[in-house]
């Protein structure tokens, strides 16, 4: 694919919440955002939490999304690579969404050089040095053995139960909660740890739904990527430059 091409991020449009009218809003706008870029995308990525519940049993997968599902399709056909993050809120993904839609899915932070800088690329949650308690859910939730044991559960039950969770969650509203400072953000502690032992040139995160864009360093920046549920930010990568952008239709 030719150099000129461009790289792409999203994260954190939670389709599904809070309920099926403003979710189709969002899924329609992130489609179309989609098929803009398409057209110069060398790769594109998603960085997680683009499901708000996301459970694949082995015949069943939830319903919706079919628009997101559709484009995604379309675009890996044309042999253009979107990388799927797990997040926080849809770490269930299996090989349903690889084998249907062509994506390679992520459930690690990967590290990745384009154009000779060097990019550390992952949703965020569980790294770093805060959110203990959900380092320890995120433990249950990997569990080979509890995931057989949720699967026998019913559908029905389980994606009721996820959005009911979901919806009493403080989560996105502290996940949005404003910037105050590097020493409060796990993630940057995590990435200044990180760069005691190795350089990169650009840490690239979501999860945490607000866009920034600083310097670590001289030769370092970080970049949160915002989300789709207030903010309808993205990132690109054009040829050196990265720059963070807000998608207005």
């Amino acid at each position: 694919m030719p150099d000129n091409k461009k790289i792409y991020f999203a994260s954190d449009i939670h389709l599904g919440y809070p309920n099926h009218e403003q979710s189709l809003l969002r899924e329609k706008r992130f489609v179309k955002w989609l098929e803009e870029v398409r057209s110069t995308a060398r790769e594109i990525y998603l960085l997680g939490d683009i499901f708000d519940y996301w459970y694949e049993y082995k015949k069943v997968v939830p319903r919706g999304f079919t628009r997101l599902l559709g484009k995604i399709a379309e675009i890996t056909d044309e042999g253009i690579p979107i990388h799927f993050f797990t997040g926080n809120h849809d770490i269930w993904i299996f090989d349903y969404l690889p084998m249907e839609t062509g994506v390679t899915v992520h459930h690690q932070p990967v590290q990745k050089t384009y154009h000779g800088l060097k990019y550390y690329i992952a949703h965020g949650d569980g790294l770093g040095p805060c959110d203990k308690g959900y380092k320890l859910l995120k433990k249950i939730y990997t569990s080979r053995t509890l995931q057989l044991m949720f699967s026998r559960l019913h559908p029905n039950f389980t994606i009721w139960f996820a959005h009911k969770w979901s919806h009493k969650s403080r989560s996105l509203k502290e996940l949005a909660s404003k910037f105050e400072g590097e020493e409060k953000e796990c993630l940057i502690q995590y990435a200044r740890d990180l760069l005691t032992r190795d350089h990169f040139d650009f840490f690239i995160f979501g999860h945490r739904h607000i866009p920034l864009d600083i310097h670590l360093d001289k030769n370092c920046r970080f970049i949160y990527l915002g989300d789709w549920l207030t903010h309808f930010t993205y990132a690109i990568i054009d040829g050196e430059k990265v720059e963070l952008k807000k998608y207005d239709e």
